[in-house]
Order: C-alpha cells, then sequence, then structure tokens
C-alpha cells in the first residue's frame, strides 16, 4: 500500500494553488455561478436582482480570463517575431557578391583597416591589389597597417603540384593550360619577395608570410570591417561577412589555427631590395630567408618572379 508523505501533500498544495492564481478568472466565475445557483435552489424567492447581479459577474469574469488569454497569445506572437527577426539576421550574416561586387567589396575593406589577413594558393590578387593599395593607404593616413599572408609553400613541391592540378580542373579561362607545377612555385615566391620589398618601404607595416602545405580551394581576405571569400574563378558566386557577426569570428579562429600549423618566415632576416630588383639581390633575399630557389630556376625565371612581385596583373581585370 503506497503511503503519501508531507512532502508529497505539500508539494500538490502548492501546484494546486499555482494553478488557481493563473486560472483566478475561471475559478471566481465558477465559484459565483455554484453559489448563486446552490442559493437558488435552496430558496425559492431569491431576489431576481441577485441572481442578475451574479450572472453579471460570471460575465465578467469570463471577459477578464479572455482578455488575460488574449494578451498572452499577443505575448506569445511576440516573442515568436522576436525569435523569426534573430533567424532572418543569422540568416543575412552572409551575402553574396558577384561581378564588380567583388572589387567593391575589397575597395571598402581597404579605405580604413588597420589589418588584413589572407589565405589562399599563391596570392596574385594579394600582389597585384590588395597589398600595394592597403600600403598606400597607410602611408595617406599615417597609420601602423598588419598584415598576415598564407599561401602555398614554394618549396613543396608536391602541394605545388596538388595546387596547379586544381586551378586546370576547376579554373576558367585561357590560362587553364599554364597552371603548372613551375607557375605555382614561381607564383608564391613572388609573394614573399612582394611582402618583403613592401615592407622595406613602410617602417609601420608589420607583415608575416606564412607557407602551408594544404592545397586551398578557397580565398579569404579578412580586414577590420569584413571577411570577403573567393574563388579562383570570377563568375562564381564570392560572400561577404560584416564584422560582429559569429562567422567572422570563427574564421579570425580558423585562420589563426591555419598560420599556426605552416611554415612562417623571418622577414627580419630580409636583404636590401632596390627599387627594381636584380636577379641577384632576390636571389639573396631568399637564401636568407631560408627559402633558396630552385636550381633548375635560371636568371630568367628570377625576372619572371620579380615581374610578378611588383607588376602582377588584376586577375579579376583579364
Amino acid at each position: 500500500m503506497t503511503r503519501t508523505t508531507p512532502q508529497g501533500n505539500g508539494r500538490r498544495l502548492e501546484d494546486s494553488i499555482a494553478w488557481a492564481v493563473r486560472n483566478a478568472d475561471g475559478v471566481v466565475a465558477i465559484g459565483v455561478a455554484l453559489t448563486v445557483g446552490i442559493m437558488d435552489v435552496l430558496d425559492q424567492n431569491m431576489d431576481s436582482n441577485i441572481v442578475s447581479g451574479a450572472t453579471l459577474l460570471v460575465l465578467a469574469a469570463l471577459v477578464f480570463g479572455s482578455l488575460t488569454e488574449r494578451r498572452r497569445r499577443v505575448a506569445d506572437i511576440q516573442t515568436a517575431a522576436e525569435g523569426t527577426s534573430r533567424a532572418i539576421e543569422d540568416l543575412a550574416m552572409v551575402r553574396t557578391l558577384s561581378g564588380a561586387e567583388v572589387g567593391l567589396a575589397h575597395e571598402r575593406a581597404r579605405r580604413s583597416t588597420t589589418r588584413w589577413v589572407f589565405r589562399g594558393g599563391t596570392g596574385t590578387y594579394l600582389r597585384a591589389v590588395t597589398l600595394p593599395q592597403c600600403v598606400l593607404e597607410a602611408q595617406r593616413q599615417r597609420r601602423s597597417l598588419s598584415m598576415k599572408i598564407d599561401i602555398v609553400n614554394p618549396a613543396d613541391e608536391q602541394v605545388c603540384a596538388a595546387y596547379a592540378r586544381f586551378r586546370r580542373t576547376f579554373g576558367h579561362g585561357l590560362d587553364l593550360a599554364e597552371w603548372t607545377t613551375e607557375r605555382t612555385r614561381k607564383e608564391s615566391y613572388a609573394t614573399v619577395v612582394a611582402a618583403a620589398w613592401h615592407r622595406q618601404r613602410l617602417d609601420t607595416l608589420e607583415i608575416d608570410v606564412h607557407l602551408s602545405s594544404v592545397a586551398p580551394a578557397l580565398r579569404f581576405d579578412l580586414s577590420d570591417s569584413c571577411l570577403i571569400i573567393t574563388q579562383d574563378d570570377p563568375r562564381r558566386v564570392s560572400l561577404a561577412v560584416e564584422r560582429d557577426r559569429p562567422l567572422y569570428d570563427y574564421y579570425v579562429t580558423e585562420l589563426h589555427q591555419s598560420r599556426e600549423q605552416a611554415v612562417k618566415l623571418d622577414l627580419r632576416e630580409a636583404t636590401e631590395l632596390a627599387d627594381e630588383p636584380t636577379v641577384d639581390e632576390v636571389r639573396r633575399l631568399l637564401d636568407r630567408l631560408g627559402l633558396p630557389l630552385p636550381a633548375s630556376f635560371t636568371d630568367r625565371d628570377v625576372s619572371d618572379i620579380i615581374d610578378k612581385a611588383l607588376h602582377a596583373e588584376d586577375p579579376y581585370r583579364r
């Protein structure tokens, strides 16, 4: 036989009181109706005014209950609307870019940023536009600039071959056949040279180059205001994520972790480069950085690297 404990009785009493408080309007209506009904049965001579008043009181209680329920529903609708609004905001944290919008988004991001983080293949657009324009803005506004560059390691022939194969497979245009392992290595060497060259011409530029053994499929450009994600094919849709959105913060961490797993070059050890570097200067620079050129690279190959470093063509204008 089950015994009822004092604690169980107390809990049921509390639940009953709480239910009565939540449904006070209905309790009042039922109580009044029962009282008047019993009195009317027991006393046939009850004043009709009392009955009418009690009826009005019951109706008032029911109306009150109806209004209370309506307020509850309105509150629920408002809560649901706020939740929907937040969901829409979360969906809107990523904005699509296409065509000329990509270049405009980069331009706006460069105007007032004090940092730029890049992760991609060989950094062609970085050398052609982003790096020189960011340096120019920093000089014009007399402010510091921090840049972190993460590209494929030109000394890793395997990753360069994988990236070249990816560009030939998923790229576009007439230059598909030009993406060879050798070209990939030259492009990456050129980014290293460009970073050292610009660093020597702006004292407030803090620039790091990280060499990765992973061939990326996307490019990431992160500034103070937004993150822009692009692909090697400008015909495909790109993405922009504004700062203060969770996805922006996620990628700050993701890009940091990527750099942590890459080889970092110490550009403080870089040798001097002239305004128009010579072949010998570039060879000495890369040797000093612990990134010597392959023995198969001729002086003509080095001249090609210099041209790519300082006179790169904007790939989006082709």
